[in-house]
């Protein structure tokens, strides 16, 4: 099994129960970069124009002029900003796309409630204070497949299921859902964080942003709580 070295585990068994310690990119872009350049070449044409035409006599004002260069030079910069504005995009995306591939074969945490059982299924939790837990897991059905009450201690803790009911039936393969209450010694009510922990089996690197698949369903990298290593 994996678990977190910084975080005591709760064993689990059929009808057992016991103590432990308690754990995009803009799309208007493009069509941002054509108007600047559309912008950018109508003025260069109307300055040329200007010049070409201007009475001799009486010439375009210097200062005039000199804002009129101002303005095409900011245009010109505007235009160079966007391409490396781009640039830093794709190398943005491909940096996320190598993070997400380091994280395929790791056991990770993300948010979450339902777990993929396969042998065994793990959960984590973090409770902000002592107390008493009652853990109840269900499938896909509603239908209860285990539950025990817990004294728990302020902190992150694991919980470990190995597939088997209270009257030691042996569950089958499926996705299970863990649902946790508590109360503290005064009989108020605690609320306990719940996640999920598997083991990350692909990379969708043609979605943007890239997605892992963990127990079949997708995650990105941003939803990752933490890394934990195999024990």
């Amino acid at each position: 099994m994996a678990v977190d070295a910084t975080s005591p585990i709760i064993p689990t068994s059929a009808a057992a129960s016991g103590s432990a310690s308690s754990g995009s990119s803009s799309s208007s872009t493009p069509n941002t970069a054509a108007s600047l350049a559309s912008n950018f070449q109508t003025f260069l044409t109307l300055l040329t124009t200007q010049l070409q035409n201007q009475n001799p006599l009486d010439p375009l004002d210097t200062n005039q002029f000199t804002a009129q260069l101002v303005q095409f030079a900011q245009v010109e910069q505007q235009l160079k900003m966007n391409d490396q504005m781009s640039s830093l995009v794709a190398l943005q995306k491909t940096a996320q796309s190598t993070q997400a591939l380091t994280f395929v074969g790791q056991t990770v945490a993300v948010d979450g409630s339902t777990a993929t059982f396969n042998g065994s299924a793990t959960w984590n939790f973090n409770a902000p204070s002592n107390a008493t837990a009652t853990i109840t897991i269900t499938n896909s059905a509603g239908q209860t497949a285990y539950s025990g009450s817990y004294a728990v201690s302020s902190g992150n803790a694991s919980f470990v299921w190995d597939g088997k009911g209270n009257d030691g039936t042996q569950w089958p393969a499926g996705n299970y859902k863990m649902t946790v209450t508590a109360k503290d010694a005064s009989g108020n009510d605690v609320a306990i964080s719940t996640e999920i922990q598997g083991v990350v089996d692909s990379v969708d690197l043609t979605a943007n942003p890239a997605l892992l698949s963990m127990g079949g369903n997708n995650y990105t990298v941003d939803q990752i709580k933490r890394v934990v290593r195999a024990s």
